[in-house]
């Protein structure tokens, strides 16, 4: 068995085209590394809640049916509403609600949602409610 006795008063070795790492570089090479790259993302995600889109009642539906009768007969005033809607959650099942306050320009009845005068529009399958807020 070799006890490297002949190389324990050796020098590091120099070279003239490699000069000597810093310290700081050095340390580094020894720091932790995430060995399970996205594991800590996936956590997280998993973590994160979300709502369920509730069912609305009978007379939740009679109630909604009647806003948007109202709203459909309004239109030219362009009424300010605010409506709550349902937002799908696109990496998970579920999603969260929000609210839209805006002056409503027209119903779009070939994709199904109101346009605001802002230009955003919001699928009638998604909301929840419309409420007319007077001015």
């Amino acid at each position: 068995m070799k006890d490297y006795s002949d190389m324990m008063g050796l020098k590091r070795p120099q070279y003239i085209d490699l000069p000597p790492m810093p310290v700081r570089d050095r340390a580094a090479q020894f720091a932790p590394f995430a060995a399970l790259v996205g594991y800590d993302d996936a956590v997280e995600e998993t973590a994160r809640l979300t709502d369920s889109r509730r069912e609305m009642q009978e007379d939740e539906i009679a109630e909604f049916n009647r806003s948007l009768a109202e709203l459909s007969s309004r239109l030219s005033e362009r009424p300010k509403i605010r409506i709550t809607y349902f937002i799908p959650d696109s990496k998970k099942e579920g999603g969260r609600y929000a609210s839209k306050v805006g002056h409503a320009r027209t119903i779009d009845g070939y994709n199904n949602a109101i346009v605001f005068t802002d230009g955003e529009a919001v699928a009638i399958k998604d909301m929840y409610s419309v409420v007319f807020i007077d001015n």
